[in-house]
């Protein structure tokens, strides 16, 4: 249980307990908690661990045991299923290991049957897709026709009948939180709450509040329009295709229904496409051919302001929006949407180059927001600074022909003081 860390709606737990109940064996979920991984801070092994504490109790319910594995899963997942006599493996699947080299060093250290099972999208990115998509508009057509045969209700999870024949043991996760050796200068959140029973009741007054405005409401800072599931989805506590039936049931404008499912499926699919197919999807190398090209030829043009990874940590910039817009992050592990966008984009205009600019936007999302580390966020940057799934603009400094925004952009579209005044008041 890497990717999705739920009990309920969770293709991999299912299909691990068919096999189980086919083979009349006991099932086990193993969680492998590594040391590191790709700079998360304790903000978000906070919210996972105590996620999972939640998730172990869910399967005890169950008759499932949970193992919390301390190392690296090539190490010490071999360890485990050779000292159990385990014989099958069965893993959800992470796009954003392109390589699964850790899945290969697994396979052939314990050398029994290994299933990959994505629990993560509706359609599993390398069945929507067998190639990296140029946008939204050509995946959206080749989604829709597999929607009728992925998108349907899930099962239940069903109490295990057959018992784990070794010692289980109970985590003791005071002394887990008490290990961990991470960055604490991102602190953890109070303002949203871990596990998938919470993720369920926000998704719950999403759609009673939020969904139906959702269409004129979602890109205002101001309104609070949007339904802050995505920490929920990025940790797997929550199924996006639970949240999709749910939506697709909800006495609702169509207009705002199909909004959102657009952000949800299409988008949320498209992105982890691009980190699937594309192995430069955190740099330059990743851009699309036109915008490699209109970078590098305005590359020298001359920066108004340029500003130190340093100084963009601490929002010591000219520009009030962007300085509020890094504080709503760093304070509370999660910038609006919109803002986002502006953020990234005014990050490669104030950096020495595209390189640069990728560095500290990466840098940044990945150590404040919740949900850092994923192909959303990934995507989203590549498309603020290089132009991915994006067309040629209008040619102008620095950025070429990658698509602008403006403060005053900005102004047209929401206020602008209100929002600052907003952040400012957050502790």
């Amino acid at each position: 249980m890497s990717r999705d860390q739920r009990v309920r709606d969770n293709w991999a737990l299912l299909h691990a307990q068919d096999l189980a109940l086919r083979h009349r064996a006991p099932l086990a979920v193993v969680f492998c908690l590594a040391p590191k991984f790709l700079g998360a801070t304790a903000r978000q092994y906070a919210f996972m661990l105590r996620g999972l504490e939640e998730v172990e109790r869910g399967l005890a319910a169950k008759g499932i045991p949970f193992f919390l594995l301390t190392g690296e899963p090539s190490t010490v997942l071999p360890a485990f299923l050779n000292k159990n006599n385990a014989g099958l493996l069965v893993a959800d699947f992470d796009p954003l290991k392109v390589k699964r080299a850790w899945k290969n060093s697994v396979a052939r250290a314990i050398r029994i049957p290994f299933h990959e099972v994505d629990a993560h999208n509706i359609v599993p990115c390398w069945i929507a897709s067998p190639k990296r998509e140029y946008g939204a508009y050509t995946l959206r057509s080749q989604l829709q026709r597999l929607l009728s045969s992925y998108l349907t209700d899930l099962p239940r999870i069903r109490k295990h009948p057959h018992r784990w024949p070794g010692r289980t043991i109970k985590t003791d996760w005071s002394t887990v939180h008490r290990r961990r050796m991470l960055d604490i200068t991102a602190g953890e959140m109070n303002w949203i709450i871990p596990g998938e029973r919470a993720a369920l009741r926000t998704l719950k007054r999403f759609i009673a509040a939020k969904l139906d405005p959702y269409k004129e409401d979602r890109n205002d800072p101001n309104r609070g329009g949007q339904s802050n599931l995505s920490p929920y989805l990025h940790f797997g506590q929550l199924s996006a295709q639970r949240v999709a039936l749910e939506v697709l049931r909800a006495e609702v404008r169509e207009t705002s229904r199909e909004a959102f499912l657009e952000e949800l499926i299409v988008r949320r699919e498209l992105s982890d496409n691009f980190c699937f197919y594309a192995p430069d999807y955190d740099g330059p190398k990743g851009f699309p051919a036109w915008a490699q090209k209109t970078l590098a030829q305005h590359l020298e043009d001359k920066r108004e302001h340029v500003y130190t990874l340093k100084e963009f940590e601490e929002a010591r910039t000219h520009d009030d929006l962007w300085n509020a817009a890094q504080l709503e992050m760093v304070k509370r592990g999660k910038m609006h949407g919109y803002l986002r966008m502006y953020w990234a984009k005014k990050i490669l205009e104030w950096s020495r180059s595209p390189t640069e600019a990728m560095k500290t936007a990466i840098y940044l999302n990945d150590k404040y927001e919740l949900d850092g580390r994923d192909p959303n966020g990934y995507a989203g940057i590549a498309w603020s600074i290089g132009g991915v799934h994006d067309r040629p603009w209008g040619e102008r400094k620095v950025f070429g022909m990658v698509r602008y925004m403006s403060y005053n952009g900005c102004k047209s579209k929401f206020d602008v003081k209100a929002y600052i005044t907003y952040v400012k008041g957050l502790k």
